[in-house]
């Protein structure tokens, strides 16, 4: 070792590597601390200050320490990078641990960001993203409400996803997607274990039906072409819109209003949690212009979205388990909804009951929690009421 190097080895930290060491070893070996401290005294590393680039509305992120490669040395660059990385993730999830207590509060706010209201229906979409397990829901009603908008932001916030006109004439139809002898994912494969966003699913092809049946009961799609048969995987969480018969709600009752719904029983009843949507009256629209008025325009960054990606990936492995003692409650919730069956539009079947259940999870999975508590329950309690409104 020349004796310049050795010079620098018997040299002390600075104050900065100090505090940079001690928040290290909270994700690093030993020996990786121990290396770090040689190549910081030998100057071929030196410290810098990273950010996970989120906004004020989502939270505000510390900075923290990561490291830089001061040679040319491909072998300790490279070493670097992976030390950066085991930092980058370790501090990553002690945030998220942090943020936990505050996900269902702040995550449905990146919901259909530019529109105002909709609470009820952005934590219900909130809890669809949590879901380990297939929830379906439907958006119904008036056009320019603002139900696309709430599809693309959800299709942006989860690491799996796919976006959609259920029409297929963006190109991209739902089962696969034919371009001579080229066979390619449509956009329910494409979503596999994730969320499928389709935008007017009533204007959807009465051939694609059977595919959407399979891939929201069962989890998979089929094609046939030419012979040959083709498979794929379609593990997916549904969420749609459509716009009634005649385009808009004019009913004022529950017969008129089903007159006016653009599915047969048999698709409808494929969705957990079903919400007609409206165009707001001219008493709720000048609330709605009062409160964009008052709120100041919202900050966004780039790492709000890739923060709540990583996220949601990370509490989809949390395994929920449902308390005995809260049966009782969900049986006796649904014992009084049914008895109500002739108020709603939708048939309150087995099918409600199990969304209610993995909706009480998915609000657990997204405080990383691994059994539901009480307020889960009450929070789908109001979803679902909510979602029985008819006006």
């Amino acid at each position: 070792m020349k004796f310049i190097e050795l010079l620098r080895l018997a040299k002390p930290l600075n104050k900065i590597q100090k505090v940079a060491l001690s928040e290290f070893s909270k994700s690093l070996e030993k020996e990786d601390i121990n290396e770090i401290k040689g190549l910081l005294k030998q100057k071929k590393a030196s410290v810098c200050e990273s950010s996970l680039n989120t906004s004020k509305e989502l939270f505000q992120a510390e900075n923290f320490y990561t490291l830089n490669s001061d040679t040319t040395n491909e072998k300790i660059t490279k070493y670097i990078e992976k030390l950066n990385s085991q930092i980058f993730e370790s501090h990553k999830k002690r945030l998220m641990k942090k943020f936990a207590d505050s996900a269902m509060e702040k995550i449905p706010r990146f919901v259909g960001r530019d529109i105002e209201g909709f609470d009820i229906i952005k934590k219900a979409v909130t809890l669809q993203l949590f879901a380990a397990e297939r929830i379906h829901i439907l958006l119904l009603g008036d056009p320019g409400t603002g139900k696309t908008d709430i599809l693309r932001t959800v299709s942006e916030l989860h690491p799996i996803s796919s976006f959609g006109l259920g029409s297929g004439s963006t190109g991209a139809g739902l089962t696969i997607t034919a371009k001579g002898k080229e066979i390619s994912k449509g956009l329910l494969p494409m979503a596999n274990g994730g969320i499928c966003a389709i935008d007017e699913l009533n204007l959807m092809e009465q051939k694609e039906r059977g595919s959407l049946y399979n891939a929201m009961e069962k989890g998979f799609v089929t094609y046939d072409k030419g012979g040959k048969h083709y498979k794929f995987d379609a593990e997916v969480r549904v969420l749609a819109t459509a716009n009634p018969k005649g385009d808009k709600f004019t009913a004022k009752t529950i017969e008129g209003l089903k007159k006016q719904l653009p599915f047969d029983p048999a698709l409808l009843s494929r969705f957990h949690l079903v919400f007609l949507i409206r165009k707001p009256s001219i008493e709720e629209f000048l609330k709605i212009t009062d409160k964009i008025l008052k709120n100041k325009k919202k900050i966004e960054s780039k790492g709000d979205n890739e923060f709540i990606k990583d996220y949601i990936n990370l509490a989809e492995q949390i395994e929920v388990s449902v308390p005995a003692k809260f049966e009782k409650q969900i049986k006796d919730f649904v014992e009084k909804i049914k008895r109500d069956e002739d108020k709603y539009l939708i048939e309150v079947s087995p099918r409600l009951v199990l969304g209610f259940i993995r909706m009480a999870k998915a609000s657990a999975r997204a405080k990383f929690k691994d059994k539901v508590e009480q307020e889960d329950i009450d929070l789908v309690i109001e979803i679902v009421n909510e979602s029985l409104k008819t006006e």
